[in-house]
């Protein structure tokens, strides 16, 4: 009998669940919250409490499978280790395209010359003295390298010579843009580069404390992670290629929404501690986003689900909107820790802080917020950030970390490092406050929210008259984005109103009266056509009201708090390679082969040699990660042009996908 474990790690939580897979059902869960400062104790925790829950021994798993949101927060909240980009036969100019500079955040670029033209020919010498003198400056401060060249899908020569003197140099992880995607469009290669390098040492540290909890407790079985796109890949793989990861927990979701419902057609809405998440489940699939996956900003190349990813979730900031006289609220899209989670652990601090600010009528611009250390790499802090992050050695009242405004924004930075973590009123903490949830200290949550409750408007009045209130009008604040985040979404999905605006659609006065029933000279209705799927630990407690408002069916499964982690083991692997045949002279035609360029007299000895090596290079892709029983798909994609009535050869590509269960120890 063959057991499976899943594991998905969020922003708040980590999950896992036993499935039985001759039965087909789940025969244990447990949840646990995330410890960021050391991943492997939640982890362990969970693991530990599912196995035990289930009642199956350790050595009786043989498939472990793991989901994560790490990567996708990362993203939103503008997280991430620094990096160096390596920029060849590129200009300064290229840095400013397709969102680069600000993926880059202040991180250094080194422009070198090389690089290849869109046949695949050098266009210039490749400057690898250039680049060792350079690396030697700045090796210490970057915990990675970015490396992007011009049309190096076309030949990558130039980034595999970049990345063997950055390893030689430094012995830091390098990402090439080619091995990432097979499209042209080098700045959008390049920010996918750079994403990816910034997420190796987060995506490292969680598969290590995967490996780290399976090897103590005696579990041997291979380890898989979840790509976004909702298929798997082995362990060793996303090390290389933390990238894939974005939106992995949410085609997780997807993928555990349609074995937990058996529904076709719906949205499914998984709402964490950080995002909600918004794919939809057609004819019981996912879409997939032909244009690369979309967070936090940033549009890649990584080919994933069609998912909506907002910053609004069970822990987003709470910001009180002072324009105007009555002022409001918005959530997100930054994570805070709860206040009453941080309570858990540092009550007395807590306490004696909150009490301070409210044994006075005067409110602080800090009140009620906390600041916790997170570790990981400080490298290329500036003086001003350095001294607030050495201040900062323990969780502490967020005014005593700061000597002056000045060192706000040095805070803001470390901040976006993901070196420290703030804390503040959340919606958890409202929830605590109006006795939703119990997990936590309600106390610490109902104390911040006075706090806040306290601060004037644009009229000089309280923005609420005590705590409940305010919890109430967070609540009701995370119904009204969630329904915006919804209706985006099908906005999008439905065909008759393709290239139209759905956020203005979304929040356009018509809709908002049709969803009331509005009944004047004029009467407007407006529902959502399917139902909602929602998933997340704290979907039962908000979602009843989404449905009320839209007028849909809400279905909540009995398993919607773990369905990341269900999805996790109930995929397959799969791996696809994609390469082109190009014709630069008549007569001519070039295959750009995985091993590099081969001229051949036809096109279509050009499209089989092609097809050939794609089909090995796919099945040695598929297993190495992980895959068994494959099965192989080759499509072509032929372009020609008609030149007085006589048809002419273009470019052609090639794509094999090689596709099979994931291997299992017993």
């Amino acid at each position: 009998m063959a057991y499976f474990l899943g594991v998905d790690t969020g922003g708040t939580y980590t999950d896992a669940v036993i499935v039985d897979e001759a039965a087909d059902r789940v025969i244990g869960k447990a949840k646990s919250l995330t410890t960021r400062e050391d991943l492997a104790l939640g982890i362990g925790r969970a693991v530990d409490a599912a196995l035990a829950g289930a009642q199956v021994a350790a050595r009786d798993v043989s498939l472990v499978s793991l989901s994560t949101t790490l990567a996708t927060n990362a993203l939103v909240e503008g997280q991430g280790g620094r990096v160096a980009l390596v920029f060849i036969g590129f200009d300064g100019g290229d840095l400013e395209r397709g969102g680069l500079t600000e993926a880059l955040k202040g991180d250094p670029v080194i422009l070198l010359d090389g690089g290849h033209s869109h046949a695949g020919t050098e266009a210039a010498a490749f400057d690898a003295a250039g680049l060792e003198a350079q690396l030697v400056e700045l090796a210490d401060s970057v915990m990675g390298f970015a490396v992007a060249a011009r049309f190096a899908t076309r030949n990558p020569a130039h980034e595999v010579a970049a990345r063997e003197v950055i390893r030689r140099v430094t012995g830091r992880p390098v990402t090439c843009s080619h091995e990432l995607s097979a499209n042209l469009n080098g700045p959008k290669r390049a920010l996918t580069a750079v994403l990816n390098a910034r997420l190796i040492g987060m995506i490292d540290r969680l598969v290590a404390a995967c490996e780290r909890h399976l090897l103590a407790v005696g579990i041997d079985a291979p380890l898989m992670v979840v790509r976004g796109d909702g298929a798997l890949i082995s362990a060793a793989m996303v090390r290389e290629r933390p990238i894939e990861t974005i939106l992995s927990g949410p085609a997780a979701s997807i993928v555990g929404a349609r074995w937990l419902t058996g529904a076709a057609d719906a949205l499914v809405s998984d709402i964490g501690g950080t995002t909600t998440d918004v794919a939809l489940l057609k004819d019981g699939l996912p879409e997939i986003d032909p244009a690369g996956a979309r967070v936090g900003g940033f549009r890649t190349m990584v080919e994933a689900v069609a998912m909506r990813t907002t910053g609004l979730g069970g822990d987003s900031e709470v910001h009180l909107k002072t324009e105007g006289l009555q002022g409001g609220l918005r959530l997100g899209p930054r994570r805070l820790m709860p206040v009453s989670l941080l309570a858990e652990t540092e009550g007395e601090m807590v306490h004696a802080a909150l009490d301070r600010a409210l044994s006075t009528e005067t409110a602080g611009e800090f009140d009620g917020r906390f600041v916790v250390p997170m570790g990981g790499n400080a490298g290329g802090l500036n003086a001003r950030e350095a001294a607030v992050l050495a201040r900062i050695t323990r969780p502490m009242p967020l005014a005593a970390a700061l000597t002056s405004r000045i060192e706000v924004a040095a805070l803001e930075r470390l901040v976006a490092r993901g070196l420290v973590m703030l804390s503040g009123v959340t919606p958890s903490d409202a929830s605590h406050a109006l006795d939703r949830l119990d997990s936590w200290n309600k106390p610490a949550a109902v104390k911040a929210l006075t706090l806040l409750a306290r601060r004037r408007n644009g009229a000089g009045e309280r923005f609420a008259k005590g705590p409940e209130v305010l919890a109430q009008a967070i609540i009701d604040q995370l119904t009204a984005q969630t329904v915006d985040c919804l209706l985006e979404a099908a906005f999008d999905e439905d065909t008759a109103f393709e290239g139209q605006d759905s956020d203005a659609l979304a929040r356009h006065p018509l809709v908002k009266a049709g969803l009331r029933g509005h009944r004047g000279i004029v009467e407007l209705n407006a529902r959502l056509g399917v139902p909602v799927i929602g998933l997340g630990a704290s979907a039962p407690s908000y979602y009843g009201a989404v449905g009320a408002v839209l007028g849909c069916e809400m279905i909540l499964p009995e398993h919607a708090g773990v369905a990341n982690a269900i999805g996790a083991v109930v995929g397959q692997v799969s791996q696809k390679v994609t390469a082109i045949v190009t014709s630069p002279a008549e007569g001519r035609f070039v295959a750009h082969l995985p091993g590099g360029l081969e001229n051949f007299a036809s096109a279509t000895a050009a499209l089989d040699a092609l097809e050939a090596a794609l089909r090995i290079e796919a099945e040695t892709r598929a297993r190495s990660a992980g895959a068994e029983d494959l099965r192989l798909t080759a499509t072509r994609d032929l372009r020609e042009v008609d030149i007085e009535g006589r048809k002419m050869f273009v470019e052609a590509s090639v794509s094999v996908t090689a596709a099979g269960r994931p291997r299992v120890a017993h």
